[in-house]
């Protein structure tokens, strides 16, 4: 099943403008209704001027233009009677005639009203004076125009506003969260060698310090466990070297002293066998003591030929190999890797001997290397019985030993050779052979 993952930047980048949309929203509406307010006011009152113009004015002289002006650019019609004589009328007296206006007269109470005609509402005035009576209509689309231009125009400034304060929020929230993605590449720089506490780029925010103060408390107890395994690991493994060693001794006093008691000599062959495994089993304790706290810059390195190094493992290991009659295939080529010499030996060696051990009698083991562009490989692979993904799964870690396996060994030859890859900067990985086995795959970067 899939983890659902959320972008905390990108919550807060939308959180930000999104309270911002709202409140804009909410301001365009508060807006609308002042501008809706105000140009109904505005219209209002020049329908009121147009009407006190025409009854108090001489239509003859400039004030009569004026009235045509205003008519014309606020597309308000206008009327003006003398008891029943039409005076004068706006250039729109179409629109007029078609209007009922003795019923408009008749039923308009206010001086401004509403009424419904030719599917849409106007906006009326009438006035009288001294028998003088003057309409003045408007239709009211001509308001809503105007009202939803100043309307649009308001909306296109807060949407460049709105795009401009996205760009500003998100450019300055990735610029803080700069300081996490630091802390992050400074958490994940950290390792079994370098556990010292996280110093956080200055200022520092104080939303991460208590992030940062547990991080560095669990950084101190891991390093502290460390101290403590390392130190546990070496001090065990001296103390009883001396006493394995000084058994060792006894045991073969003992059987020069009752080797003519065949089933006494039996027992102590088996008990020198199993001091023999806890001499190994110490022996590698002490060699990943030594290289647990060992780092890749602090090792010694030259340059190691490969081809070398396997002719003195396999000189090493020839009368193992004899004994159980394991023919070797070599396609080594002449390739070297910088490294530490010693280290490489006792992996390699680790290796091929795991191959012998659990090789079939009379079997074979296949060594060869390969070189690329920028890695070399070095490939071990023995025709012993088929090893299961639980068992591959599992090959590495410190002694773990396959169930029903009949070879002597401690758990920890594959830990150490992973350890000391490790340290030359490769990797080992494990896999079924074709022939039915283990195939051990080293890589190594290329010595340039």
């Amino acid at each position: 099943m899939s983890q659902h993952t959320v972008s905390l930047q990108s919550k807060l980048v939308k959180s930000s403008v999104l309270s911002s949309v709202l409140a804009g929203s909410l301001a365009l509406i508060l807006l609308l209704a002042v501008a809706s307010y105000q140009t109904m006011q505005v219209h209002d009152e020049i329908m009121d001027e147009i009407a006190d113009m025409l009854l108090r004015a001489d239509l003859r002289d400039h004030a009569g233009n004026q009235v045509d002006e205003l008519s014309e650019q606020f597309h308000i019609g206008y009327q003006l009677t003398l008891d029943d004589l039409i005076l004068t009328t706006s250039e729109d007296e179409d629109d007029l005639s078609q209007l009922n206006l003795p019923q408009l007269v008749q039923t308009s109470t206010d001086s401004f009203s509403f009424h419904w005609h030719d599917a849409q509402i106007w906006r009326s005035y009438i006035a009288q004076e001294d028998g003088l009576q003057v309409i003045v209509t408007q239709p009211l689309k001509y308001r809503f125009k105007e009202i939803a231009a100043t309307s649009l125009g308001y909306a296109a400034i807060l949407l460049v506003l709105w795009l401009l304060q996205w760009a500003i929020v998100h450019f300055m929230i990735g610029r803080q969260f700069k300081r996490i993605q630091q802390l992050s590449q400074q958490i994940a720089a950290k390792n079994q060698h370098d556990l010292s506490a996280i110093v956080p780029s200055q200022p520092e925010l104080k939303e991460l310090q208590p992030m940062v103060q547990q991080l560095n408390k669990l950084l101190s107890r891991v390093e502290q466990s460390l101290i403590a395994e390392q130190r546990f690991t070496a001090d065990a493994s001296h103390e009883l070297r001396s006493p394995l060693s000084a058994i060792q001794m006894r045991l073969q006093v003992l059987k020069r002293k009752y080797q003519q008691q065949p089933e006494l000599a039996l027992d102590l062959e088996q008990i020198q066998r199993d001091v023999s495994r806890g001499t190994q089993v110490l022996e590698n304790l002490l060699l990943l003591a030594r290289l647990d706290p060992t780092d890749e810059q602090s090792l010694n390195k030259s340059a190691v030929s490969v081809q070398t190094l396997m002719d003195e493992v396999l000189q090493s290991l020839a009368p193992f190999i004899q004994e159980k009659n394991i023919h070797v295939q070599l396609d080594i080529q002449p390739i070297q890797v910088l490294g530490n010499a010693e280290l490489l030996f006792s992996c390699l060696r680790n290796l091929v001997d795991n191959a012998v051990r659990y090789a079939a009698p009379q079997g074979t083991i296949w060594i060869k290397t390969k070189t690329h562009e920028f890695t070399q490989e070095i490939c071990i692979a023995d025709n012993g019985q088929t090893v299961t993904n639980e068992v591959l799964a599992r090959l590495g870690e410190r002694f773990y030993r396959a169930l029903g396996s009949k070879t002597q060994g401690s758990g920890l030859g594959l830990s150490i050779c992973k350890k000391i890859i490790e340290l030359h900067a490769g990797k080992i990985e494990f896999a079924r052979a074709e022939p039915g086995g283990l195939q051990v795959r080293i890589v190594l970067p290329k010595n340039n």
